[in-house]
């Protein structure tokens, strides 16, 4: 059929004219019209300049689950789904820090009250998806506006040293007024242990003797997120 077959009646691929097609739908009608597959394939151009993504797309979706797992994933695990090289693992990271860095933008030097919403969707991004635990601190001025945010610990997958006297010191040393604690618990699940209580109670302790407010401790996994404050923990 005319249109459908080259000069030597070979069959065109059937994706040509997609991606334009693709790229035209989103200027269109956005970003929210358009299922995760396609979205990921779209990111996927830049690394693969010929041919059809959306297999590739749906495999990494299938492997991880979400379009937020797939972007949090660490390069060695995007490697080990069969068409994902150093290329295409680069783009995909590169996509996440920059959504990372858009996050961040919007919580920095605003007051925490103001942009709560903010912070847990930015530290859900940063942290809910990781194969390890990490310790996160929040920290905020007098006023309550948000002047810096720090890993300080990284661990195992279902553990992380926390040192309270380690937590107070970086704290003093950035002229904070109080702190906003944050870990992720890898299993998805973010209902706190007991060592989680334990040490957040240390935290407090030790932040009060030396006028060190701890706002709240919150603990972000696939499932959603805790807050101790809100659930009478504090």
């Amino acid at each position: 059929m005319a249109g459908f077959e080259d000069a030597g009646n070979k069959p065109l691929p059937h994706f040509l004219g997609h991606r334009e097609r693709l790229k035209e739908r989103f200027r269109e009608a956005g970003p929210e019209a358009m299922p995760d597959y396609e979205l990921l394939e779209m990111v996927l151009f830049r690394a693969i300049k010929r041919g059809d993504t959306k297999p590739l797309a749906k495999q990494l979706l299938a492997r991880f689950g979400t379009f937020a797992e797939v972007l949090s994933a660490d390069p060695e695990r995007l490697m080990e789904v069969k068409g994902v090289g150093e290329a295409v693992a680069t783009e995909i990271k590169i996509v996440h820090a920059a959504s990372m860095r858009l996050m961040r933008g919007k919580v920095l030097n605003r007051p925490v009250l103001n942009s709560w919403n903010a912070i847990l969707d930015y530290v859900r991004a940063a942290m809910a998806f990781s194969d390890i635990e990490q310790f996160r601190i929040i920290f905020l001025d007098k006023k309550n506006q948000v002047i810096g945010d720090e890993v300080q610990q990284e661990g195992t997958v279902d553990h992380t040293p926390v040192y309270p006297r380690e937590v107070v010191k970086r704290a003093l040393e950035l002229a904070a007024s109080a702190i906003v604690l944050v870990h992720n618990h890898p299993s998805g699940d973010p209902t706190p242990s007991l060592a989680d209580i334990e040490m957040t109670k240390k935290i407090v302790d030790a932040g009060q003797r030396l006028g060190l407010t701890v706002h709240d401790h919150v603990i972000v996994g696939r499932k959603g997120h805790f807050s101790f404050r809100s659930n009478g923990l504090f």
